[in-house]
């Protein structure tokens, strides 16, 4: 039976729907993403040492894990296709700010105000894709949502580092908000509303609703199960392109080739793991990403000086393993909540899921050392071992999800 679903073509509207979200995502993720490859530029242009920089990018974990808290009571109570509107706009400001801000404090300050809107944008997405895509599908779906990532890396962040390089760290970020507009207007003319949720909503407090939907017991293991797998990730991140720089020997000019090469390796990746997720079960292909992670940071981790070659295929295996694990543990977990609870329980997981990468990076950012501007950086082989034994508990959340929605599925047949 679900071979024979996963056969059948998305509409020219779902489409459509795919395409603006995965839109949506690529510049969401892209505002996010750049400050890594600019790691060690704004290191060296604002003095700042490795917890100063970890604190900047936790900055906007921190600030969109609250604003997904404080909005996940009302995420059912709107029709998405407004709630969209709202924090996208919000996200636009706060990417304009950022650009603005020429010193550490409003840097901090801006990441904040970004985090505050973009933080709540992915869970949004989540929503609308479990409304309009059967679990049968959202494989598939998130495959090309998540094409925004690999598009991020491809166009973006080596555009980014291309204007960074040459006008100043600040450029790009004016660049994702003049994309992002674009984006808005797309939304505005082409997004339907969203609100068959509406439909199942109870006369229920937002505060109540919340309460309800945190407190839930299933849901607490899909909550937990996603913040495993944002430690793993957020850990390594921060100081990828200031490890490549000072620890490997690349330059600032090879860093855009880097991610550029592993971008189109994930655009080639992401629709493959995607349509195999929606035929395997999900949590092995999880449990096989997880692993394979596991296996290259480690290596990787503990690299010295080396080819650009060698790092850019370590860096495609890396990819490999951080893609596996991200799509069926995603399409898993938007499975865990019911109708009427997917806003505020993607919200209050969006949430969960900033917050643990925001603790993520400022750990990382206590665990690494760097004694000057241009030196090697210190202990990142720890944050490597770290990440290792929490991506091993979050094997053990992730097979308790898929357990429970196994369940769930054999009951409702019955």
């Amino acid at each position: 039976m679900q071979k024979d679903t996963t056969k059948v073509p998305f509409t020219g509207y779902q489409k459509f729907v795919v395409l603006i979200l995965a839109l949506t995502q690529f510049t969401v993720i892209l505002d996010f993403m750049i400050m890594s490859p600019m790691g060690d530029l704004l290191m060296k242009s604002m003095n700042l040492n490795p917890r100063q920089f970890g604190l900047a990018v936790s900055a906007y974990a921190f600030s969109a894990g609250a604003s997904g808290l404080m909005t996940a009571g009302f995420a059912d109570r709107f029709d998405r296709k407004k709630l969209l509107t709202f924090f996208y706009s919000g996200f636009i400001l706060g990417t304009v700010f950022c650009g603005l801000a020429h010193t550490y404090p409003l840097l901090v300050a801006a990441r904040v105000v970004t985090g505050l809107f973009g933080g709540v944008i992915a869970s949004i997405s989540m929503a609308i894709i479990t409304d309009l895509f059967d679990i049968h599908h959202r494989g598939r779906v998130m495959g090309f949502l998540m094409m925004g990532f690999g598009a991020s890396q491809v166009l973006g962040v080596p555009i980014g580092l291309f204007f960074a390089n040459r006008y100043g760290w600040w450029m790009p970020f004016l660049l994702v908000a003049g994309f992002a507009l674009l984006v808005m207007v797309l939304i505005q003319v082409g997004l339907k509303p969203v609100n068959q949720h509406l439909q199942a909503q109870r006369d229920r407090s937002p505060l109540a609703h919340l309460w309800k939907t945190f407190t839930n017991k299933d849901y607490r293991i899909g909550y937990t199960g996603t913040a495993l797998v944002s430690v793993g990730g957020f850990m390594m991140m921060p100081f990828g392109s200031a490890f490549a720089v000072n620890n490997l020997g690349l330059t600032n000019e090879q860093l855009p080739f880097l991610f550029m090469v592993s971008g189109v390796v994930a655009l080639v990746i992401l629709p493959l793991v995607g349509k195999l997720a929606d035929r395997i079960d999900k949590f092995k292909l999880f449990a096989m990403g997880a692993s394979w992670m596991i296996i290259i940071a480690l290596i990787y981790t503990r690299l010295g000086p080396t080819p650009l070659v060698i790092v850019i295929a370590w860096n495609v295996l890396l990819m490999i393993g951080i893609l596996g694990r991200s799509i069926p543990s995603n399409a898993l977990i938007s499975a865990v909540p019911q109708m009427e609870d997917r806003g505020a329980f993607m919200s209050i997981n969006s949430s969960l899921q900033q917050i643990a990468g925001g603790v993520a990076a400022a750990i990382a950012g206590m665990i690494v050392v760097q004694k000057d501007k241009n030196s090697p950086l210190e202990n990142y082989n720890v944050v490597g071992y770290l990440m290792t034994a929490l991506t091993l508990v979050s094997i053990w959340m992730v097979y308790r999800v898929s357990e429970m929605i196994k369940a769930r599925m054999q009951t409702q047949k019955a």
